[in-house]
């Protein structure tokens, strides 16, 4: 499971600059002005020494008693109790604060591990930018600029070392009987708990008819046709507007961590809801994460022809980015096309974890050139020698040549779309990586114009 880092400070003091430094997004507004981020913002981190979840929370006034800015309070707290490490953030130029003296003391008793970072700290000496907040007696203060980007990796290298050892997916499968771990996400009251109650074939988690039931993610074994399987059923991802309760806020961040945590990864749909920008959203972050995935159309049975087709035509138009991905429609409560499901949830496992020699990539590489070449890029055209597999769940294959840095977006996707099709990897993300040699000549011709 991911380690959650958790950004807290007062208003303003740039927290959600640097959560867009560390997701490599602009999803947190920013602006020179208090209060902007008044829900949190949730991402996967970049630029560390392993992968982690960072969140960025609202300027914190833990003294508030009414209205938004006690609600906004309310939500930090929460955000810190699922923190693996919360990363204070600090105004240097502003220097300490009682605001920041009373966030310490908080932060103190919560017995979380903090990382103190003082923000703003370009071009100004470290030593003297710092100085004033030893006195909040939460370790060395890190000096660091969220808006340039000093010092900003070093930080994170730190709060990761203070997080608990991610648990590799092939050491979590040893230790699990080489279970096959499929979450269950979609929006609130899809059906996820009905999946999950059909699929062991009985009562084991609720299922009502009003959103936002499952407020944890829930392990759940079960054995099926011989293979042994791990269900993950998570708390509905509403869109951010429609969360309005405390406790189901960081529900979020627990279905975050089931799709980092899963092999293959269902995604419900409702047939009669239709498809929302929510599911285009956690659909994404599926794709980021670089799961197997399945897609299911859930309610199947409630609607009619018409709107069948429509909900196929939405698929394509809100989805199309998934057409790696099988789509199966079904009814969880009835029972009605389970069977399917579970076949496709093999087949995408099966390709997440497929092994794939070197000889045959670099075979299907040489045979992907001669149906179409790499466009010329200036005078030289890209030239890729041999491919070989990097890594799985995704797989990740290497290319290896001379000039792949200019090879365009366009003939990478090609470049999947042709794998996908050579080894049969129906329903798990592809990454391709382009390495480009050095040049072993670079060197003695720099000598020689030298002596020039």
């Amino acid at each position: 499971m991911l380690p959650t880092l958790v950004l807290v400070g007062r208003p303003n003091v740039g927290k959600s600059t640097l959560f867009n430094r560390l997701t490599a997004s602009r999803a947190a507004l920013v602006a020179d002005f208090p209060g902007l981020t008044r829900d949190r913002h949730y991402g996967r981190g970049r630029g560390g020494d392993r992968p982690y979840l960072v969140v960025d929370t609202g300027g914190f006034e833990p003294k508030a008693r009414s209205g938004i800015m006690q609600a906004m309070a309310g939500q930090t707290k929460i955000a810190i109790a699922e923190a693996d490490v919360v990363i204070f953030l600090v105004d240097g130029r502003e220097g300490l604060t009682g605001e920041d003296r009373t966030i310490a003391d908080l932060l103190r008793r919560s017995g979380r591990p903090v990382v103190l970072a003082v923000n703003k700290a370009e071009c100004l000496a470290p030593e003297r930018v710092t100085a004033e907040f030893h006195e909040l007696a939460l370790g060395t203060p890190v000096p660091v600029s969220s808006a340039h980007g000093e010092n900003v990796r070093e930080m994170i290298d730190y709060a990761l070392e203070l997080c608990p050892p991610t648990v590799e997916a092939d050491d979590a499968s040893s230790a699990e009987d080489k279970r096959i771990r499929v979450a269950i996400v979609g929006r609130p009251n899809v059906g996820k708990s009905t999946l999950v109650n059909t699929l062991l074939g009985e009562e084991r988690v609720i299922a009502f008819a009003e959103p936002g039931t499952t407020r944890d993610s829930l392990y759940l074994d079960f054995d099926l046709r011989g293979r042994a399987y791990t269900l993950i059923d998570t708390a509905g991802v509403r869109r951010r507007g429609k969360v309005t309760e405390t406790i189901e806020k960081f529900s979020v961040i627990k279905t975050l961590q089931a799709i980092e945590d899963a092999h293959v990864v269902i995604l419900l749909l409702d047939a009669e809801q239709g498809i929302s920008d929510q599911d285009a959203h956690i659909a994404s972050y599926i794709l980021e994460a670089g799961r197997a995935l399945v897609v299911g159309v859930n309610k199947w049975d409630a609607v009619d022809d018409s709107g069948r087709g429509a909900i196929k035509r939405e698929v394509e138009r809100k989805l199309g980015f998934l057409s790696f991905a099988e789509l199966h429609t079904i009814s969880a409560r009835d029972g009605k096309g389970i069977g399917a499901l579970v076949a496709a949830i093999d087949r995408a496992y099966a390709a997440a974890m497929a092994r794939l020699p070197t000889p045959r990539l670099t075979r299907a590489l040489q045979a992907a050139i001669a149906r179409q070449q790499p466009p010329r890029a200036g005078m030289a055209r890209p030239k890729m020698r041999y491919a070989h597999q990097g890594g799985a769940n995704p797989p990740l294959i290497v290319i290896h040549g001379n000039s792949l840095g200019k090879v365009p977006e366009g003939y990478r996707r090609y470049l999947e779309h042709f794998f996908r099709e050579a080894f049969q990897l129906q329903g798990t993300p592809l990454r391709i990586q382009l390495k480009t040699g050095a040049n072993p000549y670079a060197e003695s011709a720099t000598h020689r114009r030298k002596r020039r």
